[in-house]
């Protein structure tokens, strides 16, 4: 009986016995890379070329937005008028009025831009109206 406890060998030592053919290695070495793949696409936050652009465009296209509407509404502040026209501005009842007043104003056309932009009159008329 003392015979089979000194022949068992312990885990560090088994770990160092072992010697792993070239097939296991492989195949061990393709399992860690789609391993990775995987959490990096799922967990990682990682995404391709196409969707990183995608992302990029619309964080330009509401960065765009929410600067041209500053700027309608800091024009329709440095009106000569601004009070009266801000006064006649909260009395239109619904907003599809409110935006063609502003796009009507001139307000929502940009510098280079001959007619108004709908989205930036949306934009400002949503600031406006705060």
């Amino acid at each position: 009986m003392a015979m089979q406890n000194s022949s068992k060998k312990t885990m560090s030592q088994r770990w160092d016995d072992y010697q792993p053919t070239k097939s296991v290695l492989a195949w061990s070495c393709i399992g860690a890379v789609v391993a990775t793949i995987v959490v990096g696409f799922s967990w990682g936050g990682w995404v391709t070329g196409g969707t990183s652009q995608t992302m990029a465009k619309a964080a330009g296209d509401t960065a765009h937005g929410e600067l041209a509407s500053a700027i309608c509404v800091e024009r329709f502040i440095a009106a000569p008028d601004s009070a009266a026209k801000l006064a006649e501005f909260k009395a239109i009842p619904d907003s599809f009025r409110k935006r063609q007043f502003v796009e009507a104003g001139g307000w929502a056309t940009m510098p280079g831009q001959t007619s108004p932009d709908r989205r930036v009159a949306e934009g400002c008329v949503t600031a406006l109206s705060a």
